[in-house]
């Protein structure tokens, strides 16, 4: 048999992601029929069915699913060679540093001032990208290092936990819940999150397979704007909270809601002596802070959010 080929493992994982060949061969940028033959010459070639079809929906059968998740980790693999091959022979190489904006906690100018002190130390690239994004970018090679929320996916990839912190919901300050000092869960019965997801589960960790409400919003500017309209409620960490307070927002404790971790997190088989650097240096950033959430001399408020105006309390 002979050897797959990459580009039959792209076709295949956007046909396996959308579950419409339609709508994967709009993604490839290509007509539907032969992306249909493509998938009909894959299972003929590996002898199986991959994908269960019917008038009405794709569906992914057994085999299908072992090879979607082998191919999502051969095509990172053979991005990541790609990438890194480029980046190590660039006559200007940086450290790529990938993040979402907002979730650092406070803590990246001083890990950037403490990093650049370092022996060493290269330039800093900040690779920025949606919630969840950074685990993705550090496997194919697209970023050496993040600083990135739990939970994420793992695979591949060590990581060193910098700080942990309550999560609180942001809700409209008009929302009928809005007037209660804390909150479950179950309260937020019937709100979404802005990736679709209920509300009620807790998370929402960016790409969702549920469909968004409004589009695929990752900006938390625009996400704030959506939960002041009482369209969306969302979660974010008490440091995230305290940056963002607005007279039409409130934020509320959940008392049964997961915290959030920093971590700083990089691919396993890194050799970096940079990337290296870098985690000693949010580690050593990070070690006063957790100390001063412990003793609850923390500079971020603990209790509830109201809304504010330049930074008083309203």
């Amino acid at each position: 048999m002979s050897e797959l080929e990459t580009r039959q493992l792209r076709y295949f994982v956007a046909v396996a992601e959308e579950l419409h060949f339609g709508r994967a061969a709009q993604r490839l940028s290509m007509a539907q029929p032969p992306l249909s033959r493509a998938i009909r010459e894959l299972e003929h070639q590996l002898g199986v069915r991959l994908l269960e079809r019917t008038t009405r929906q794709v569906s992914l059968t057994e085999a299908g699913a072992v090879l979607l998740r082998d191919a999502r980790s051969a095509l990172e693999a053979v991005s990541a060679a790609d990438r890194r091959a480029r980046q190590a022979g660039r006559p200007d190489p940086r450290l790529r540093v990938a993040l979402k904006a907002d979730l650092d906690a406070g803590l990246l100018p001083k890990i950037v001032e403490t990093y650049e002190a370092e022996d060493g130390a290269l330039p800093i690239e900040l690779v920025l990208g949606g919630r969840g994004e950074q685990s993705r970018q550090l496997r194919d090679g697209r970023a050496d290092v993040a600083l990135s929320p739990t939970p994420f996916d793992e695979r591949g990839l060590d990581f060193e936990p910098l700080l942990t912190e309550p999560r609180l919901v942001a809700l409209a300050a008009n929302d009928p819940l809005a007037a209660r000092s804390r909150l479950v869960l179950a309260d937020l019965a019937g709100r979404s999150l802005p990736d679709g997801a209920p509300a009620e589960d807790g998370y929402s960790l960016g790409p969702s397979p549920r469909a968004p409400l409004h589009g695929p919003v990752t900006d938390l500017t625009q996400i704030l704007k959506l939960v002041e309209l009482g369209t969306v409620v969302c979660f974010l960490p008490v440091s995230t909270a305290d940056r963002y307070r607005l007279p039409s927002i409130t934020y509320l404790p959940v008392d049964d809601l997961e915290p959030s971790t920093l971590t700083v997190s990089w691919p396993r088989d890194s050799r970096s002596s940079a990337v290296a650097a870098f985690v000693r240096a949010a580690v050593e950033v990070a070690s006063p802070t957790v100390t001063a959430l412990a003793s609850g001399r923390a500079a971020v408020p603990l209790s509830p959010l109201r809304g504010t105006r330049h930074g008083q309390a309203s």
